[in-house]
């Protein structure tokens, strides 16, 4: 494959969204990429300084996908930062059913993390007993979403970061750091040690949030990953 790190704004978007959920034999989303199948946005927009990579839900309406297609062409990186006017992509939506739940934020990726030493220790599952304290429920979660690697005290893993999501070309990260543990950088050392095993299997480490979402922009900063675009989820 082609070097990770030279991937353009537009191309990590389109790895991105195939990272994200899964298409059937035309490109239209069907389900998102988790082991729960539960099913893909009516629309995807993902805003890059290049072009805008949008895909549709295999049952939306033809003429509402054409309708979206239009405005799509029209949406400006510029206009990014105003977080486009969404209230027009919802009013076209809403010509077939009403819209529930929209996601906004920034998509980044990591820079090369690799050969960088951390104290996080991965976790497999013959060490999986160590989430139990603070990560009981992502039991599941670490199984289908290795690699993981967690920070640990006192025999518990107090942060944990494992794919949130993932394909053959790039994953994307899934991080948590327990309450009690927060402002320690400890989940920068567990984002850290995912990435470098994700980049050293050949793969792009990719990271996202919602612009609401402060604490994970914060560590989005002092990891000090680059931003390539915006997503937006309609549904």
């Amino acid at each position: 494959m082609n070097n990770p790190f030279l991937q353009t704004d537009y191309e990590l978007m389109e790895t991105q969204v195939n990272v994200l959920f899964k298409h059937n034999a035309v490109g239209r989303m069907t389900t998102i990429n988790e082991p729960s199948v539960k099913s893909a946005p009516r629309f995807f927009m993902g805003i890059t300084k290049q072009g805008n990579v949008v895909r549709y839900h295999e049952t939306l309406d033809e003429d509402v996908k054409n309708e979206l297609e239009q405005f799509a062409e029209k949406t400006p990186w510029s206009d990014a930062p105003n977080r486009v006017n969404m209230a027009d992509i919802i009013r076209i939506l809403s010509k077939e059913r009403p819209v529930e739940h929209v996601y906004l934020g920034p998509a980044y990726v990591f820079p090369d993390m690799r050969g960088r030493s951390t104290q996080a220790i991965k976790i497999t599952q013959m060490n999986i007993e160590l989430l139990e304290p603070y990560f009981s429920d992502f039991v599941n979660d670490v199984i289908y979403g290795q690699p993981a690697f967690a920070v640990v005290q006192d025999q518990a893993a107090v942060s944990l970061c494992s794919n949130a999501r993932s394909s053959s070309i790039a994953a994307e990260a899934s991080l948590h750091t327990a309450r009690d543990f927060r402002g320690r950088a400890y989940g920068l050392e567990a984002a850290t040690a995912w990435a470098a095993e994700i980049q050293n299997q050949g793969r792009i480490a990719l990271y996202s949030t919602a612009w609401n979402n402060f604490a994970s922009q914060a560590v989005a900063r002092k990891l000090k990953l680059r931003q390539y675009g915006m997503d937006l989820h309609f549904s």
